[in-house]
């Protein structure tokens, strides 16, 4: 293509401007539009026009709320569950999941030529998820496992439109490692975002500061900026100290209840919280992250609280 990576070689969200991105894509495709995803896997939509319509309403309900308020936008893609393990559990092959996760940019590139300008900067992220479960670390992988696991969708994302990586829901900083230095293969940006406890911890018990030195320690400092998803601001508001580890932190996708992850699995009922009062958390906590510009959100946040996030902010 002659256009990859339109932003690959510098991301826009890293000058200090305000970008919003989605929320829980895969809690609101659910239980608010009622499509069924097995597996949480909603790349498993893109099968037929009925499912690429249903991804495209999601994403526009959020990309006309950075147009009207003039903020960037990170398009990411419905892809967490689309590696290989996942994907055989789905029943997809190999060559079928390439195609699933180039279809997934092509959507998101179609958004963008329609959304795009100089005021709203959309940024094309491919989302690769963990090779277990978001909420438990399971059985550790080493990093070169990890690298290799993760290589194949990454580079699949490289030869696309996509401007970075997202690892999203990362548990543990083996995979962490090996997931960046998969992204510093194949030449791609890539945000590393964790996911933590009501301890503000990892749920290996690693804190979150030592998460990211360490991450930082074995790459070279090479993943673009971490996030912090999947749990609610007053799960990690005490673990943010002072020290120059804040700075890496540039995104932020909370979960809208204040339930732990044991309690969420059980649920049978979505917890949207308050969206005003996330709104008004995540300004406190942009007073303690001087870089935070990602902002967006995880389990059971739509796009009422991703506006209502901007709307504090924007006010600070």
């Amino acid at each position: 293509m002659s256009n990859i990576g339109k932003h690959r070689h510098h991301l826009p969200q890293l000058d200090g401007k305000l970008f919003l991105t989605d929320g829980g894509i895969e809690t609101t495709l659910i239980f608010l539009e009622g499509l069924e995803l097995p597996h949480f896997a909603a790349f498993d939509l893109l099968r037929d026009r009925a499912g690429w319509e249903a991804l495209r309403k999601y994403y526009e309900r959020y990309l006309t709320i950075a147009v009207a308020n003039r903020v960037g936008f990170v398009l990411e893609s419905a892809t967490w569950r689309a590696s290989a393990d996942w994907g055989a559990k789905l029943g997809y092959s190999r060559e079928a999941l390439a195609h699933a996760n180039r279809d997934s940019i092509a959507l998101l590139v179609e958004l963008r030529k329609k959304y795009d300008s100089h005021v709203t900067p959309t940024v094309i992220s491919g989302c690769v998820g963990p090779r277990g479960d978001g909420y438990d670390p399971g059985a550790l992988m080493s990093v070169k496992e990890a690298q290799d696991y993760h290589a194949e969708q990454i580079e699949v994302f490289a030869d696309t439109e996509a401007d970075m990586i997202s690892a999203i829901t990362m548990t543990n900083v083996n995979e962490a490692i090996g997931l960046t230095r998969a992204a510093v293969a194949a030449k791609m940006p890539v945000a590393i975002s964790f996911t933590v406890e009501t301890d503000g911890r990892l749920p290996t018990g690693q804190s979150l500061q030592a998460a990211i030195e360490e991450v930082d320690g074995h790459t070279a400092y090479a993943p673009a900026y971490y996030m912090i998803n999947c749990a609610h601001p007053t799960h990690f508001d005490s673990v943010i100290t002072k020290g120059a580890w804040r700075d890496r932190i540039g995104g932020l996708r909370a979960n809208a209840s204040v339930k732990s992850h044991a309690e969420l699995n059980e649920s049978t009922e979505l917890d949207a919280g308050n969206p005003r009062e996330l709104g008004a958390q995540y300004r406190e906590l942009r007073k303690l992250l001087p870089r935070l510009t990602v902002l967006g959100g995880c389990c059971g946040t739509d796009h009422r609280h991703v506006e209502a996030i901007c709307t504090a902010c924007l006010a600070a």
